[in-house]
């Protein structure tokens, strides 16, 4: 079993920052790709930054040039630095994992079980 905890949402007022940490653990070979994804009330999940592992980055549009996203392959670990939040970055947070837990094995997607961020005054 794979397991992905993030950590580090709450509530920070326009303006501010906050950094979401997530890390793997578990019955892991080698980690890939890992993301993070939020979700809004009444909106779908949607795609927020991705690193690869040779650290290849893409934003979603909204974005760009605010948050910052990083891995530590050594650890497992992926953060997620967000500076300059708005209202509209209120969502709850998924991290998400490509693991292989074999040598030989195809990676999977597995996924944190989401944190809160709120963005308000």
């Amino acid at each position: 079993q794979v397991q992905l905890v993030e950590s580090g949402g709450g509530l920070v007022q326009p303006g501010g920052s906050l950094r979401l940490s997530c890390a793997a653990s578990g019955n892991i070979f080698r980690v890939y790709g890992m993301g993070w994804y939020r979700q809004a009330p009444g909106k779908q999940r949607e795609l927020v930054a991705y690193i690869t592992r040779g650290s290849s980055t893409n934003y979603a549009d909204s974005v760009k040039g605010r948050f910052t996203i990083s891995r530590d392959n050594a650890k497992n670990t992926v953060s997620l630095q967000m500076n300059s939040l708005k209202p509209e970055d209120t969502a709850v947070y998924y991290c998400s994992g490509d693991v292989a837990t074999t040598s030989s094995g195809r990676a999977a997607t597995y996924w944190g079980q989401g944190t809160q961020v709120t963005v308000s005054s």
